[in-house]
């Protein structure tokens, strides 16, 4: 009995030991997903690290999503996709106040990484910190506050990171995963606005690998993630509960909208009445106006920033540029403003056509926009010309 007593003693010992040695180092190294919140900014949650350290008692978050929004150029740089983002340092409590002030929930992860990883993983944090290394250049899918804790997990983990497969399905796209994170906080107008912007970058098959961009799939990839034989995350804790309700305002959504105006428009297409055929002509010039404006700023987009997703837009085929200008001659009869309408027309009916066979998802609330570009394109080419002979037009 005794002996059994003292191997037992023996192996608490030999286990306290061990389990001192690999905590030696006296820190805690976690993952913080925050919740999504109620802005657009804060649709897709957020992704943070937290450093422990009991030996001095600091609790430390490192945040790779800041930005200097007192930039008198803030717009700007955003606009042309050169605003730089860099990483801040904060206190735990500070951060835990903010997301309670939002009523955003936080899940933490606990990295079950080696001394000798955690330590390494530290250095690395604190290095980029420093004031000539923090800051970076922001891409929304690409180089993300999310994107950078996956890459420096990886580079200081002594062993490589295999993950499962986290994708909800073979062949989603970037676009497929931003559009559930916008359709679950009715943001319907941002997620026009997005897929009016970005193009077919945003529609490439991705990786498991890439699917990371969003906080929630690194939070689910870390609980996929093996390192060496060991699950890189050995405890999950729900630091805060959302308390966020978000707007379910579905009345005024784009495709409503649209599809108001586009039966208003069809209707005062049809009408004899002289008021509503001269009502027509200015509605004519500021939709046509518009979506020309819409379209130079896709051109902008495209080649005037440094945006990665922003290139190679399919909604330039009903925002068509040139229409900014011609929505000044809409009202003429001449044979070139009809010939114009025409090759609008035919732009137009072989959008739709091949709508749902693009390389580009193109937002559905589009569609009746594009039908009115089709109907009010058409029948300005048919007008009349001034005068019966060639010459008198």
């Amino acid at each position: 009995m005794k002996k059994i007593f003292y191997s037992f003693l023996s192996a608490i010992f030999i286990f306290s030991s061990v389990s001192a040695q690999t905590d030696s180092c006296n820190l805690r190294i976690s993952l913080l997903t925050a919740s999504p919140g109620e802005e657009l900014y804060s649709t897709f949650g957020h992704s943070a690290l937290r450093v422990y350290d009991s030996a001095s008692a600091t609790d430390i978050i490192y945040n790779y999503g800041t930005f200097d929004f007192d930039d008198p150029q803030f717009y700007s740089k955003f606009v042309r996709g050169k605003l730089l983002y860099f990483v801040s340092v904060d206190d735990f409590k500070n951060f835990m106040y903010q997301y309670e002030y939002e009523k955003r929930g936080i899940t933490e992860q606990v990295l079950n990484l080696s001394c000798a990883e955690k330590e390494k993983l530290f250095k690395a944090l604190i290095e980029n910190a420093k004031e000539e290394n923090k800051y970076y250049k922001y891409d929304f899918v690409y180089d993300n506050c999310t994107t950078r804790l996956r890459d420096i997990v990886a580079a200081n983990s002594n062993d490589s990171l295999i993950t499962k497969n986290i994708r909800p399905y073979n062949g989603v796209t970037f676009r497929n995963l931003i559009h559930e994170y916008l359709d679950k906080g009715h943001q319907y107008w941002s997620k026009f606005g997005i897929d009016l912007l970005l193009g077919t970058p945003l529609d490439k098959k991705i990786s498991n690998q890439e699917a990371m961009f969003l906080p929630d799939y690194l939070l689910k990839a870390f609980d996929n993630t093996t390192t060496g034989s060991n699950k890189l995350v050995n405890k999950k804790i729900t630091l805060l509960e959302p308390a966020i309700e978000l707007s379910k305002n579905r009345l005024f959504t784009p495709i409503i909208i649209f599809c108001f105006l586009f039966l208003l428009v069809m209707a005062g297409s049809f009408s004899n009445n002289n008021f509503i055929k001269q009502l027509l002509i200015t509605v004519d010039f500021l939709f046509f106006f518009l979506t020309g404006m819409a379209g130079i700023l896709l051109l902008f987009m495209w080649f005037g920033t440094e945006h990665l997703t922003t290139k190679q837009n399919f909604n330039l085929a009903w925002a068509f540029p040139l229409n900014a200008v011609m929505a000044f001659f809409v009202h003429k009869k001449s044979r070139w403003v009809k010939n114009y309408f025409r090759f609008i027309f035919l732009l137009t009916f072989l959008l739709l056509l091949s709508w749902f066979f693009l390389p580009q998802q193109l937002n559905i609330a589009a569609l009746p926009l594009a039908g009115i570009i089709l109907a009010r394109s058409w029948l300005i080419s048919k007008r009349k010309m001034y005068g019966r002979q060639a010459g008198n037009y």
